[in-house]
Order: C-alpha cells, then sequence, then structure tokens
C-alpha cells in the first residue's frame, strides 16, 4: 500500500559559502540568475536522504540506493521540506522551498550490496593544486580516470558535518558511521581537485551503498569521466565513481552529473 511519510523539516545552510566554488556567493550567483548563493547539491541530497534512514534504518547505510536531481535552488536560511511517497518498490522524494519543488528522487532498498569490483576502477592522481589546468575545451575528457588527494574523516569533522545538514538521526553519532552525503562529496572534489573550475553546478546523483563508511576512515575515489556534453549554453559533465575507504574498501558507487562551465545570465 502506498503511503506519504511523515514530512522532515531542515533549515538550510549554505556551509560552502567560502568554498572555492563561487557559485555558493551571493554575487556571484546572481550573476547566473540566482537570488542569492546555492546551498550546495550534495547538501540537499543529504537532507532527502534522511528520508529513506527513517524508513529503512542501518540497512539503507549498508546496502541503500538512492537517486537524486536538483531542478531549483535551495537557499540559505529557507526550510526545505523533504516527503516521501511509497511502498515496497522503494520512495518517491520531493524536497521543496519556498513552495517550489526544487529536487526530485527515488530510494530502494536492494536485497543486498553491489558486487563491484574494486579492480574494475582504476586511481587517478591529481595535480598539485596551484598546478590544476584552467577550464577549457580539453577538461574532463571521456575515458579519462581522475583521483582526489587521500581525506581523513576525523570525529570532529564528521560532527561539524552533521551540524551543517542539520541531521537529527543519532545513529551518525552513535555508531560513527559516516553519512552518505560526505562519501557523495568526493565527487565533487574530484572535480575540483583535477580541474581549475569557476562558478559551477552539480545537477545529480545516484548513490548506491556497497558499505558503511566509520569515523576516521580515509576516503579516496575512483572516477572515470562517461560524459562530456554541451546543452543550451551549459556544459555538463558525467561520472562514474567509486568511494573507497582506507586504500581498500569499496563504501560507494556513485554516478554524478554536473554543470562544470554554466552559461551566465542574459
Amino acid at each position: 500500500m502506498t503511503r506519504t511519510r511523515t514530512a522532515y523539516r531542515v533549515t538550510a545552510f549554505n556551509a560552502s559559502k567560502h568554498s572555492e566554488n563561487r557559485m555558493h556567493d551571493d554575487a556571484v550567483a546572481k550573476k547566473f540568475g540566482f537570488a542569492g548563493g546555492l546551498v550546495a547539491g550534495v547538501e540537499v541530497f543529504a537532507y532527502m536522504g534522511h528520508a529513506p534512514l527513517d524508513a529503512w534504518g542501518r540497512a539503507f547505510l549498508e546496502r541503500g540506493r538512492m537517486e537524486g536531481r536538483f531542478l531549483k535552488p535551495v537557499y540559505d536560511g529557507d526550510t526545505a521540506t523533504v516527503t516521501a511517497t511509497g511502498a515496497d518498490a522503494g520512495l518517491d522524494l520531493r524536497i521543496e522551498s519556498r513552495g517550489i519543488l526544487c529536487g526530485t528522487g527515488h530510494a530502494t532498498l536492494p536485497s543486498s550490496a553491489p558486487a563491484i569490483r574494486i579492480g574494475d576502477y582504476q586511481e587517478g592522481t591529481p595535480p598539485p593544486h596551484e598546478d590544476r589546468p584552467e577550464i577549457g575545451a580539453a577538461s574532463y575528457p571521456i575515458g579519462a580516470w581522475l583521483g582526489i588527494r587521500p581525506n581523513t574523516v576525523t570525529k570532529d569533522i564528521h560532527a561539524q558535518y552533521l551540524r551543517d545538514i542539520c541531521e537529527e538521526d543519532s545513529i551518525y553519532a552513535r555508531e560513527d558511521i559516516l553519512h552518505p552525503g560526505i562519501l557523495l562529496r568526493c565527487a565533487n572534489w574530484v572535480l575540483m581537485q583535477n580541474v581549475r573550475l569557476g562558478p559551477w553546478i552539480h545537477v545529480g546523483s545516484t548513490l548506491r551503498q556497497i558499505a558503511p563508511g566509520a569515523v576516521g576512515d580515509t576516503l579516496t575515489i575512483r572516477a572515470r569521466v562517461t560524459g562530456n556534453s554541451e546543452r543550451k549554453g551549459h556544459k555538463f559533465v558525467d561520472l562514474d565513481a567509486l568511494v573507497v575507504a582506507n586504500g581498500t574498501t569499496p563504501l560507494a558507487h556513485i554516478l554524478h552529473t554536473a554543470i562544470y562551465a554554466p552559461r551566465e545570465a542574459a
């Protein structure tokens, strides 16, 4: 039987306001036609991820699958409301703010985690930060393998992240489990650490959990560029990526899409 679960409300917080991606800055975002700096898509995805966790508990962090697509911006300080409708086949997700549909998604709980071999994903080494190539026609060639510098998620880093996304479920702090949003951030880092980007926009992802990550894990990602195209003046990049803990343990399979060179507003 289909039913709607209790709505989950969060006060959105622009945790990336001072990041290198100036699309999170009010003045820059307005040049692209937005009302202000955008709350990062990975954070909006994290808000939406509360609903399947509420439905399935720890099992969702062990083998759950969730996709999210971002339609309109969520802004700092606004209330964002997540609703989930569904039954055994999964949950249809919606996130709304300012009375506008900002994103949609779908979550399921497969019977088992995906059988993905780490050897099928090649490691990539990003250039030194100051030597990253400028964004251009040669950015993100299809078939290229990209990586990030190893990133250790300390207890303090994870606690701050949970505060930033206003996560209410205690399982993360209680069991020292990494929030899936932390894993999804790796896909953003791989874009930023390999090319010197201007303002850019994350537009959607699918994340399939293979195993729960743990606070203290050192994360890397092995990402292959599967698409690079231009549509309506925007340049899009698609990634097929595997997040790995401590160099040996696959945690999540991610399909990630971003506009790496958006057109400015007329």
